[in-house]
């Protein structure tokens, strides 16, 4: 059962149902529903949206490309299954689904042509999905490693476009060497996918940003960016855990400063980032991260810069995906879900 929605609720989604989030109208939907249901504020006293909750400048999320992770909702889709899932993401607005499985526990068994229909049914696109990289000790594993063809027959079945891994590339260590093994992989699946007529990506955590154990003046990530063939290999940068390496690896190993901003990354490569992971955190700098996880909105991550500098790219607003994430325990999944969609469609592009 579908939880109950208070009148507040309902509204929300009565407002932000896909069918009147068209274009340029979609962001004021939002920016009025936003200022009607009394943003709260975060521990910084900063309201969740505009602060007078009126649109000012253009707004900077591209019509179509608003998605979530459904890892997300790992919660509901496992005890509501993906249908009533589905129709709560219809409701708030959601564009596109990224998916983190094709199963729904308690919920029951479903197949894959389901999956698909239900997607679809609910006015959604799957946009991608998630798969393990590599597990030597089970040989039948879902994974890219050792299921490969298996792996490319569901996303078909499915009619992604996008088909990745959220595992980072230590199959084999953390040594320049390993990671170029680690790329050589990362190629063959590339290849493989693009046959069928996807793209094959990788999702970063923090640790893609750390040091070579054998080389502590060259960045990992450096070391996949170079070794991967762009016409094969793309990525899907999570901008939460890339602000979390900047903050946990801006300096080398023997101390000195070696910072970098992960907008950089994409203006220089914008063609090799199809995907985002969009979520937030609130600056704690004595904590491990340098953040601490909350909802879209109520950070201190800088959206409006991020999303302003993408969409000026090559293909920005065109070519780029925005999926919603929370991979960190809360509260209530839903609330997080639909709030973000709020929120990032109340995003203007700055100085307009």
């Amino acid at each position: 059962m579908s939880r109950r929605r208070t009148p507040v609720d309902a509204e929300l989604a009565r407002k932000l149902s896909r069918r009147s989030m068209l274009g340029v109208a979609a962001g004021a939907t939002a920016a009025a529903l936003v200022g009607a249901a009394a943003p709260t504020a975060s521990a910084h006293g900063k309201p969740h949206g505009k602060p007078n909750g009126k649109p000012h400048g253009a707004p900077l999320l591209p019509p179509g490309r608003l998605g979530i992770q459904l890892y997300t909702l790992r919660d509901k889709v496992s005890t509501l299954g993906f249908d009533k899932v589905f129709a709560e993401l219809e409701a708030f607005g959601y564009d596109e689904v990224e998916y983190a499985g094709y199963t729904q526990g308690s919920a029951g068994d479903i197949t894959l042509a389901q999956l698909k229909r239900l997607t679809r049914d609910h006015g959604l696109k799957g946009i991608g999905s998630h798969v393990g990289y590599s597990d030597d000790n089970n040989p039948n594993a879902y994974t890219f490693a050792q299921n490969l063809t298996k792996v490319l027959d569901d996303a078909q079945a499915l009619d992604l476009k996008h088909i990745g891994t959220a595992s980072g590339p230590f199959r084999y260590g953390s040594t320049v060497d390993a990671w170029k093994r680690a790329a050589d992989d990362f190629n063959t699946y590339g290849a493989a996918a693009r046959k069928r007529g996807m793209k094959f990506y990788q999702h970063n955590h923090a640790e893609e940003f750390s040091f070579a154990t054998d080389q502590p003046d060259v960045r990992l990530y450096d070391v996949l960016l170079a070794e991967t063939d762009p016409d094969l290999v793309y990525l899907e940068m999570d901008i939460y855990w890339a602000y979390v390496g900047q903050f946990r690896f801006g300096k080398r190993v023997d101390g000195t400063p070696d910072s970098f901003d992960p907008l950089h990354y994409v203006l220089k490569h914008p063609d090799r980032y199809p995907l985002f992971h969009v979520k937030d955190g609130e600056e704690d700098v004595a904590a491990r991260d340098g953040y601490r996880m909350v909802d879209v909105g109520d950070g201190d991550i800088d959206y409006a810069r991020f999303l302003t500098a993408v969409n000026k790219t090559r293909g920005g607003r065109r070519d780029h995906h925005w999926q919603v994430e929370h991979d960190q325990p809360i509260v209530d999944s839903f609330t997080t879900a639909r709030r973000s969609a709020a929120y990032l469609h109340t995003l203007r592009q700055k100085g307009c």
